[in-house]
């Protein structure tokens, strides 16, 4: 039995809550296939055991087997997924304030008193034996599945509301997208954790909604994901974060896969070259946001531009970029600065919120840190604006620099010789990291905080 999408998913009034055959394998742990019915029949006995009555799930659970159980459990009794924007005390009772009486999942013996319930008091221990009747069940699509938030790069992390029919439509996309390169059927690596949108999209629902067998593991060194790769049965895709793919390469070990997606930040299009080139593998850059899921992709190593999913519609506003989308009830804008062809593909060329003004001259945040990356030496880097203007009424530029092997003279020395006096850095800090979270991103309260401390 094949895996069959609806033809537009929004349309539809009730959807399953897991798709394909119960032989198909869903997820590879401590070297096995778990098929969709083995891990239907657990998730019915974890959501059979859930206590009630409680508003929403707050999913802790750092492996991904855990996550999906829990996950799947949570939508097959009808309880919001709720995802924290970071994994702090502060970000967990925010979300506890703004949903009163959600449960607590997490794993046995993790590492934080964050309270709640353990996965093995739900009987989830080991995966059941046999398909459960009601394991194709319909449920109410409308019904809100997930709640995301926003990063918080650009300001306060924002609630993000996902029914289940818009996780069907941004799902099917994604597969077909794909399945393009691999077939209906593939094997996922993700490095990335499943608690943010872009690991929910490509590691949790293609492995419940799609055709994609997600690997439990989610390896950090180079060695271990290699390792892992080889443990995955043809054909495989690696998911990962641009910074992520770098460190890989150069480790220099072989990378066995059939695919590659990067997202979560601007991928240069000499890495891309570089990975294409070293794994043979087509490497598939994706654009979305919390708010949208997934509705562009291209192959940056081959072309400059993005090519929207079927469906997908980009409008440039002043503001930002309009999107509509399959998966969307209402169109969204992005902060997001887009040069639209005639034929629908678009080139991204900043953000509203990196334009700046100094001095009656313009620039681009991202295009300044791009240079300051480029100067011999610097590893990693972030150029933000001062929250505090100076004694002359001007919101100054500071810089956040990793660079061990290099002077703060040579890199400004550098600058002075690209920049704009008006641009350059003050203070330019030298620091050992930036405060990057799991995908690779920067909040802009951790880079301040950084800045001050």
């Amino acid at each position: 039995m094949s895996i069959r999408f609806p033809a537009r998913a929004c349309d539809a009034a009730q959807l399953p809550w897991l798709a394909g055959a119960a032989t198909r394998a869903l997820i590879w742990r401590d070297g096995r296939a778990i098929d969709l019915g083995a891990f239907a029949a657990q998730a019915e006995i974890v959501a059979a055991a859930l206590p009630g009555p409680a508003s929403a799930i707050i999913n802790l659970c750092a492996g991904r087997y855990s996550f999906l159980l829990a996950f799947a459990a949570a939508l097959r009794v009808g309880r919001p997924t709720l995802l924290l924007p970071a994994r702090t005390p502060a970000a967990l009772a925010e979300v506890r304030q703004a949903w009163p009486g959600a449960l607590t999942l997490h794993e046995p013996g993790a590492a934080h008193d964050l309270g709640g319930l353990q996965m093995d008091a739900l009987g989830s221990t080991a995966p059941a034996c046999g398909t459960s009747a009601r394991s194709m069940a319909l449920l109410d699509a409308t019904r809100v599945a997930l709640v995301g938030h926003t990063s918080g790069s650009s300001g306060a992390p924002q609630p993000q509301r996902k029914t289940l029919r818009a996780l069907w439509a941004s799902n099917a996309a994604n597969q077909t997208r794909l399945a393009a390169e691999l077939g209906l059927h593939f094997n996922i690596l993700a490095t990335v954790p499943p608690q943010h949108m872009y690991g929910i999209e490509m590691s949790v629902l293609l492995a419940l909604l799609g055709g994609g067998a997600v690997a439990d593991a989610q390896p950090l060194l180079p060695a271990d994901v290699v390792a892992e790769l080889r443990k995955l049965p043809a054909p495989r895709v690696l998911v990962t974060t641009p910074l992520h793919l770098r460190a890989l390469l150069d480790a220099g070990l072989e990378l066995p896969c059939e695919a590659i997606v990067s997202a979560t930040a601007p991928l240069e299009p000499a890495l891309a070259r570089t990975a294409e080139a070293h794994t043979g593998a087509p490497l598939i850059e994706v654009y979305g946001s919390t708010e949208t899921c997934v509705v562009a992709t291209r192959r940056p190593a081959h072309e400059p531009l993005w090519t929207p999913y079927p469906g997908v519609d980009m409008q440039s506003a002043p503001d930002g970029v309009r999107i509509e989308a399959p998966q969307l009830f209402a169109p969204v804008l992005l902060g997001d600065l887009v040069e639209r062809q005639s034929d629908g593909r678009f080139a991204l060329v900043g953000r509203v919120s990196d334009l700046i003004e100094i001095a009656g001259k313009r620039a681009s945040l991202g295009d300044l840190t791009r240079h300051l990356l480029a100067v011999p030496g610097v590893e990693d880097a972030a150029i933000i604006q001062h929250e505090d203007v100076d004694s002359s009424g001007v919101r100054r530029l500071a810089a956040l620099v990793v660079a061990p092997g290099t002077s703060t003279a040579a890199i400004m020395a550098a600058l002075r010789a690209s920049f704009d006096p008006a641009f350059l850095p003050r203070p330019l800090k030298r620091v050992p990291r930036l405060p990057r979270n799991a995908l690779g991103k920067l909040p802009r309260a951790a880079l301040l905080d950084l800045l001050r401390g």
